[in-house]
């Protein structure tokens, strides 16, 4: 279904450390209830990606973030529209709270090689492709 709305701009947080990355579960009552998600959300008018990810996963986790490489955008057509995603590779800051799920119903640290799962959300499949190739 082509959407005549333009994509919506969406910024996630690729959260390594070691080689564990952090995935949040969609809580009930959203879209994609039940499904993995890197976590992130929309950029806001006025924002750049980077500044939307540092806001939303701050409001998401209430951790910090240093990034570390900005990932290529992906475009995602769901049946209400699509959307525009920038991930980016990012690790705690050092004098971060650890993170905590205020809009996810759980969190959960995978193994990088394990990220590729039935129960991920669609439009981070791209993401997980961009995730394996890096070392």
């Amino acid at each position: 279904m082509s959407s005549s709305l333009p994509p919506v701009d969406v910024v996630c947080a690729v959260i390594r450390r070691g080689d564990l990355i952090l995935l949040a579960k969609r809580p009930p009552g959203k879209r994609l209830a039940g499904m993995w998600e890197f976590p992130g959300g929309k950029v806001d008018p006025g924002e750049t990606p980077d500044q939307a990810l540092h806001r939303e996963i701050m409001e998401e986790l209430g951790c910090e973030l240093t990034i570390l490489q900005a990932g290529p955008a992906a475009l995602h057509e769901y049946e209400w529209g699509s959307i525009r995603l920038f991930p980016f590779l990012c690790e705690l800051k050092s004098e971060s709270s650890e993170p905590c799920p205020h809009e996810h119903s759980e969190l959960i640290w995978v193994f990088q090689k394990k990220l590729s799962r039935p129960d991920m959300a669609p439009a981070d499949e791209p993401v997980i492709r961009w995730v394996a190739t890096l070392a």
